[in-house]
């Protein structure tokens, strides 16, 4: 069974992006196949896995907007057993003209349905929660909020939140969620207060693992490949090795309650 995880936020540079790159790394690493799926204009992901969105003939666009098949989308890169739909800046005509459609909100979830040779799909949202962020969490069985310890991209958990009970009333009524704190700066007191807070509010929703400031995250996203594979003993390469088990863990738990 492919499990879809979807990765977003309405905060942007709460690493998003980079949590999908190093945890699809985390998790080839234990032997999985895993796809990523760029949904973002900016194309972070892309560019995060050495490809150039420019240069890009088939992208998550046609997905959405011309009916090409995943399969048909999907690349290669040079990790084996990471493979990627790469996004351009198409995504901006995906985002606009995708409310026109008939029952715009499942294109996504029929589109992933022939991808069944892979173990994960991890989809990099865009900082928004607008007509793609709302595919991908209708496709999803779980999401991936990460969220800094500070006061905006707390505050902004609000709105995620209230699109996650939208997007199960509205036909996924099993998405399930998880906070994840990142750039946490342990020696900011402001961090400490605000983290503990956070797993005060939200308890078992937040991950247990948390993502520490880490310089060798942003070098990795430049030289093109994950953490794990660019630094491997790096503390951020560690630290999302933990978080690939904890998801791992709660995937399996779910497999048995279902």
């Amino acid at each position: 069974m492919t499990h879809i995880i979807a990765v977003a936020n309405e905060k942007g540079g709460v690493a998003k992006t980079t949590t999908c790159l190093a945890l699809g790394g985390a998790l080839v690493e234990n032997g999985y196949e895993v796809l990523l799926v760029d949904l973002d204009a900016q194309a972070n992901l892309t560019l995060g896995i050495g490809l150039q969105p420019t240069a890009m003939r088939h992208t998550i666009a046609d997905v959405l907007l011309n009916a090409s098949t995943a399969l048909s989308a999907s690349r290669e890169t040079d990790i084996p057993g990471l493979d990627i739909i790469p996004a351009n800046q198409e995504m901006i005509t995906a985002e606009r003209f995708l409310p026109i459609r008939q029952n715009y909100r499942h294109i996504l979830r029929q589109a992933l349905r022939d991808t069944a040779l892979y173990d994960f799909i991890l989809l990099d949202c865009p900082p928004s929660l607008g007509a793609v962020t709302s595919n991908a969490l209708m496709a999803a069985q779980h999401l991936i909020i990460p969220t800094q310890a500070e006061y905006f991209s707390a505050y902004a958990l609000r709105n995620v939140l209230q699109l996650i009970r939208q997007i199960q009333q509205k036909g996924n009524k099993t998405l399930d969620y998880r906070i994840l704190i990142t750039m946490l700066d342990l020696r900011n007191g402001v961090h400490r207060t605000i983290e503990k807070q956070i797993r005060t509010r939200f308890g078992e929703k937040v991950y247990q693992t948390a993502i520490q400031i880490d310089t060798k995250l942003r070098e990795s996203t430049v030289a093109g490949v994950p953490v794990t594979h660019f630094s491997k003993v790096s503390r951020g390469a560690e630290q999302y090795r933990v978080l690939a088990q904890e998801l791992i863990t709660h995937v399996e738990k779910a497999k048995t309650i279902a």
